[in-house]
């Protein structure tokens, strides 16, 4: 199997080979250090499935998984977090990930992953599985963040995180006051006033650590 690596941290990149190295029949095929770069080597190169951080700059993993989708339907991209299942993950396979691993648990579980998600199938943990199964119950109902696009959850994501307006538009390479205009959007749609009132909303939604 050959694989694909996306990841600004050479620690962390570094680590993932050293997991892969240790499977007979897995080969990393090419390292990014960004979506940008990422992106280049999935047209140049031959791969099977392809391992993506989630929280890269510019380009982050969910904007660089949509183009992936688009380009290469078939094959599978597996999102690598440092944050919780339950902070990103139901957004990422619903934009097509074939599945969502922290990085805590990539030295036991990674290898596993790869070969399922290869073979047709979706990793997920067995705890993420069960909350998935109730929110898809017919009584179930969707919170307001569900209507955010993946721009604009970001950019939720990172207020409620506490960054500045300033500091989110060098990290998405967007200008603050594109950023401002996303906050007056998202906060239109969640029903809230203020940036105090939009971290309450993660805390109680758990969004945030």
């Amino acid at each position: 199997m050959k694989v694909l690596i996306a990841d600004d941290h050479p620690v962390v990149r570094h680590g993932l080979k050293q997991i892969l190295a240790a499977e007979s029949n897995m080969t990393v095929v090419g390292e990014a250090t960004n979506g940008i770069e990422a992106l280049e080597l999935a047209r140049k190169l031959d791969w099977d499935v392809a391992i993506l951080d989630y929280s890269m700059p510019g380009r982050n993993g969910l904007d660089v998984l949509n183009e992936m989708k688009r380009e290469f339907p078939q094959r599978p991209v597996l999102i690598l977090s440092m944050h919780p299942e339950e902070l990103h993950a139901r957004r990422v396979l619903k934009a097509g990930a074939a599945g969502y691993m922290n990085k805590d648990s990539a030295g036991e579980e990674l290898a596993a992953a790869i070969r399922k998600v290869v073979n047709g199938g979706k990793y997920v943990s067995a705890k993420l599985a069960e909350k998935l199964a109730v929110e898809l119950a017919p009584d179930s109902q969707k919170p307001p963040h569900e209507t955010l696009s993946d721009r604009e959850y970001r950019v939720m994501w990172l207020l409620a995180s506490g960054k500045p307006i300033n500091r989110i538009a060098k990290e998405m390479f967007l200008s603050p006051s594109t950023i401002s205009t996303y906050r007056i959007r998202i906060l239109r749609k969640l029903g809230l006033a203020t940036n105090a009132e939009l971290v309450h909303y993660t805390i109680k939604h758990q969004l945030i650590e």
